[in-house]
């Protein structure tokens, strides 16, 4: 049940996110679901292994490159799915901001819930 409520968050910040960011765009809520669940499965299989692999500039950058991982795995969900078009690295970037920003609030909620 928690997985769910997740991934529907995810796809609510995903429009929440490409309200705001110009250069994001999203069609419908169905399109934010697929696009939340490819940025998961991405952030799951794809995304560790390019942590590892850039680990030296992550970790002389403070952890600040990991923005630059989130937003390339943001410009891959972009051209994997239809409906959800990112026009360029700098939108996906703010993108990115937005997300870690609303996934703060979003791991506030479900663990208030639990509590």
């Amino acid at each position: 049940m928690e997985l769910l409520l997740r991934w529907i968050l995810n796809a609510l910040a995903l429009l929440v996110v490409a309200n705001v960011v110009p250069g994001i765009h999203i069609d419908t809520f169905y399109h934010a679901l697929i696009a939340a669940l490819v940025l998961g499965l991405a952030n799951a299989l794809i995304r560790p292994i390019l942590f590892i692999l850039t680990l030296p500039v992550t970790v002389l950058t403070l952890g600040l490159f990991a923005f630059v991982i989130n937003a390339l795995m943001i410009l891959l969900a972009g051209t994997i799915v239809k409906g959800f078009t990112v026009s360029g690295f700098f939108p996906a970037l703010l993108a990115a901001i937005g997300l870690w920003l609303m996934s703060l609030l979003t791991n506030w909620f479900i663990q208030s819930t639990k509590t």
